[in-house]
Parts: structure tokens; C-alpha cells; sequence
């Protein structure tokens, strides 16, 4: 059985298909700016990202009766037109449970902006497989707040600082800072491996590629890929963990690392082109050594965002946050 999302029933006799006709919504100020995708998704709740995109490409979705992008900002007053999409019953009544209420550890937060952090294991938001994330829990508990958003994104396995916006103002004031490369963002990660300290910058570019069973993946290529973007990350020698062969352990390196661009999975990649990949990680890891750690308790990724620096949307004062290493990170290099 299929149920229909986006549509309504016309008024007047029904026509001869019975098929439902598209709806249409006004922007309102709180989603002024806001990529079009993204107010669909946020509109048309339960139907798969991949049908979101799907129905902008093809034109079904029209702003004031033109065809628009994925990345067109829709502005206070436009007329969006919502086609009726079908989506399977299973989709449908996940759609209608919503997400466990939940709170998060706050470093911050005010008027404008709420930082959080994220513990690893949860996605920030709901798709590919998840159901919901941070900002559908959060927006579960905080039921009156008018505008929650996510700034920018961690991956569901790194814990750390993420920061949730709580007006249109400030989330385009900070996104602004993160795309012009404003922000400090650094990580603590600890990988295999002695790392060696002049190694300080990784300029290489990556390129985003799907496996054959559809799985994302990034890999580090060449200057002349016109697909690569070119990635900078720069690394300092934080600590070195000598091997503990009781445990059957080699020496690993505790590294700061920052990033001057935001690149799906950079740090993980960069990082395992250098031939010291992070501890834990499942995709570019070491597979044998991930599987010795986790019989010692270490069932995770060690990576985690740990300073993040930004000019405070509303008074442009500069914001220094950090955020400890978790106790099953902490845990495992004690004087970290």
C-alpha cells in the first residue's frame, strides 16, 4: 500500500485519474535563506532524501511557478509548490514516530546558538539509513523553540563539539564563517604508528566515489582529477604512546589536527594516505588491530572534535570552545 505525502484532495469534482493535486507553501521569515532542499526535506517529513532530490530535478517542485536548484535559497514570501509523492506504508509509519526526546551536553549556549557535545555513535541528523539524529532529538525535546538548525556536521562515529543554531540569522552568519574558512576547527585523534613531526601539512586533494553495494567513500587522487577537491590539513604531535606489547599493541601517536577545509571523511583519509590511519576507524582502519581493541574495551573511533573557534553571530566577540576527550577516549591514553 502507498500513501501519498505533499498532496491534498482538489476541491471541486475530483478529475477522472483521482490523482491528488500538489499544495502550495509560503516561506515564512523563520526559513528565509534556506536551501530549497532542505525546507523540503524539512516539509515533506518521512519521504527519502533521494525522492527530495529526485522530484527537484525533474521540476515538480517549482518556486513562484519557475524551476529552481537543490541549493536555491528560498526567500520570506515565495510560493513553493509541493508535488504529492508516494512513498511505501513501511516509510509512512516510520515517518509518523518520532524521534526519542533527547538532551545533550551543552558548552554553550544562548539566544542565537547552542553548542553541544555530541557523543559518538549518533548521527546529527536523520537519512541513509538512520532514522533520526541529533537535531530531530533535540527538536523532540525543546517542542517550543521556533528554529533549531544544524550549523555544520560530524560524522555519526566522531564525538565532539557541534554547534545548533537557534535563529535563521545565525545559522547563515555561521555557515558564512565555516565556507570562508573563519572557524578553528581542531581534533584529537589518535593513530597507528609513530608519527613523524616535521610531517605537518597534508595538501592532497579527494574524491568522493560510491562503492558497488553503494556505500560512500573517499579517496586521496591526483592534482589533475577534475573531480578532486583540493583538502589541507595540518597536524602537530600531541603524544606518543609507546607500544604495550602485553596487549599485543603497537606504538600509536595522539595528533592535534586541523582543518582548513571541510571534506567528507578529510581527516580520516588524509590521515591513512600517511600510513598511520586512526585507531578504530572501520572504513580506511586497520581492520586486524580494530578487531584486538575492541576485545580491550575500545569499540569506537578515536577521533574527536575538540576546539572549535568562531566570531559570535550576534556580538562578533571571538568563541573559544573545547570539549574533553570522552572517558572511553580519555580512558585509554591517561595523560591525554
Amino acid at each position: 500500500m502507498k500513501h501519498i505525502i505533499g498532496g491534498k484532495p482538489p476541491s471541486g469534482p475530483a478529475p477522472a485519474s483521482n490523482a491528488p493535486a500538489a499544495r502550495f507553501v509560503e516561506v515564512d521569515e523563520d526559513s528565509a535563506g534556506q536551501r530549497l532542499d532542505n525546507f523540503l526535506i524539512r516539509h515533506l517529513k518521512g519521504v527519502p532524501k533521494t525522492h527530495v532530490y529526485r522530484i527537484i530535478r525533474s521540476g515538480e517542485v517549482r518556486i513562484n511557478k519557475g524551476r529552481a536548484s537543490a541549493d536555491t535559497r528560498v526567500e520570506a514570501g515565495d510560493q513553493v509548490r509541493l508535488p504529492p509523492v508516494r512513498i511505501s506504508e513501511k516509510v509512512a509509519e516510520k515517518a509518523e514516530r518520532p524521534a526519542p526526546a533527547r538532551e545533550f551536553p551543552i558548552l554553550l549556549e544562548d539566544e542565537h546558538v547552542i553548542a553541544i557535545d555530541k557523543p559518538a555513535g549518533v548521527a546529527v541528523h536523520g537519512g541513509s539509513g538512520v532514522s533520526f539524529g541529533v537535531i530531530e532529538q533535540l527538536r523532540q525535546a525543546r517542542p517550543t523553540a521556533k528554529f533549531l538548525e544544524l550549523v555544520h556536521r560530524l560524522d555519526r562515529d566522531t564525538s565532539g563539539i557541534l554547534l545548533v543554531a537557534k535563529k535563521r540569522s545565525a545559522l547563515t552568519h555561521l555557515q558564512d564563517q565555516f565556507r570562508e574558512r573563519e572557524t578553528g576547527k581542531t581534533y584529537l585523534a589518535l593513530v597507528t604508528g609513530v608519527w613523524t613531526a616535521s610531517n605537518k601539512v597534508i595538501d592532497l586533494p579527494l574524491h568522493k566515489y560510491l562503492q558497488a553495494d553503494g556505500e560512500r567513500r573517499v579517496r586521496v587522487t591526483t592534482a589533475d582529477d577534475p573531480d578532486g577537491m583540493r583538502s589541507i590539513t595540518l597536524v602537530k604531535v600531541r603524544q606518543a604512546v609507546p607500544a604495550r606489547q602485553e596487549k599485543g599493541l603497537p606504538a600509536m601517536t595522539l595528533l592535534e589536527v586541523t582543518i582548513k577545509t571541510g571534506r567528507t571523511h578529510q581527516i580520516r583519509v588524509h590521515l591513512a594516505s600517511q600510513g598511520h590511519a586512526i585507531v578504530g576507524d572501520d572504513k580506511y582502519g586497520d581492520f586486524e588491530l580494530n578487531k584486538r581493541l575492541q576485545k580491550l574495551g575500545m569499540r569506537r573511533m578515536f577521533l574527536h572534535a575538540w576546539r572549535l573557534q568562531f566570531n559570535h553571530p550576534a556580538s562578533g566577540e571571538r568563541v573559544a570552545l573545547n570539549a574533553q576527550l570522552p572517558p572511553e577516549l580519555a580512558d585509554f591514553v591517561p595523560s591525554a
